[in-house]
């Protein structure tokens, strides 16, 4: 019943406009892809991860904050299917249900606002920016310019920056060039990623991001196909200082105004660190 009280409470908030009562806004940015290219020609059908966007989320709302919604296109965003599954809420499928229906009555995902939308805007009103995984941003986000011009506004006022499991690679759209240094990564040209990197916002940033040994697991059974490069070695190569944990053990890492999460069973620990450094941002603005 608890549960149920906490979910129609973060709805209900999601429902209010923004007033004295909600300590301010935080952009939640998704992928508008639907599918990830495998390096076999063919593709993953993916999106968002469940827990991995829910979680956050709803600690994000719970603990005063409104989560406004955004991705490339200003599309209704997917989720994976496979992570609708009670495995990534610990066994327990009725949270899993609960939790799909919470994702479900959110308003604002079904229809985010564009990046030239939030560009002309401006992003200087809201004090955090969170981006869930699933295999997505690796499709569209890590090469969207416009996220990179959206992620260096927070990088350079050093607001709360939030990232988990595949999300990560999203950084990667701070350089200069994001779609050269796709197609660098993806033809393991690592001369021409080393000279593309040159001056990344997050270079020298301790981070972490879905394992190698983790993403191999998956190909096979999940994937069926395997990646065009591994997350973590390619950040490395861009010049992250990747820290990784056994593959399926919850891992954060917090360094400066970033924060990020190895995998979705990180979803509980990134939503607290998250939080905790939001209120910190608040409480300088006032």
């Amino acid at each position: 019943m608890k549960k149920l009280l906490l979910a129609a409470a973060a709805v209900a908030a999601l429902t209010t406009p923004l007033s004295a009562k909600t300590k301010g806004e935080v952009l939640v940015i998704v992928s508008s892809e639907h599918h990830l290219d495998l390096a076999d020609g063919k593709k993953y059908a993916t999106g968002y991860y469940l827990n991995e966007l829910a979680v956050p989320v709803q600690k994000i709302i719970e603990a005063g904050y409104t989560p406004i919604f955004a991705n490339p296109k200003g599309n209704k965003p997917s989720m994976d299917v496979h992570s609708n599954d009670k495995m990534f809420f610990g066994g327990d499928d009725t949270k899993r249900a609960k939790t799909l229906a919470f994702v479900d009555s959110l308003p604002g995902l079904a229809k985010p606002k564009s990046f030239e939308t939030v560009l002309k805007e401006g992003t200087d009103r809201y004090v955090g920016i969170f981006l869930p995984g699933g295999h997505a941003p690796m499709q569209d986000l890590l090469k969207s310019q416009d996220l990179g011009k959206i992620l260096k506004s927070f990088h350079d006022s050093q607001r709360p920056t939030a990232l988990i499991c595949h999300a990560p690679i999203a950084l990667l759209s701070t350089m200069a060039d994001p779609v050269a240094f796709h197609e660098a990564a993806a033809k393991n040209d690592t001369a021409s990623m080393a000279k593309l990197a040159a001056n990344w916002p997050y270079a020298g940033y301790r981070m972490t991001v879905f394992a190698t040994s983790e993403e191999k697991a998956v190909e096979p059974g999940q994937l069926k196909g395997k990646v065009r490069f591994y997350p973590a070695e390619v950040l490395a190569e861009a010049g992250g200082r990747l820290e990784s944990l056994a593959a399926w053990k919850s891992n954060v890492v917090q360094d400066r105004e970033l924060i990020t999460g190895q995998q979705p069973f990180s979803d509980d620990a990134l939503g607290d660190l998250f939080v905790k450094a939001l209120d910190i941002e608040t409480a300088k603005r006032k």
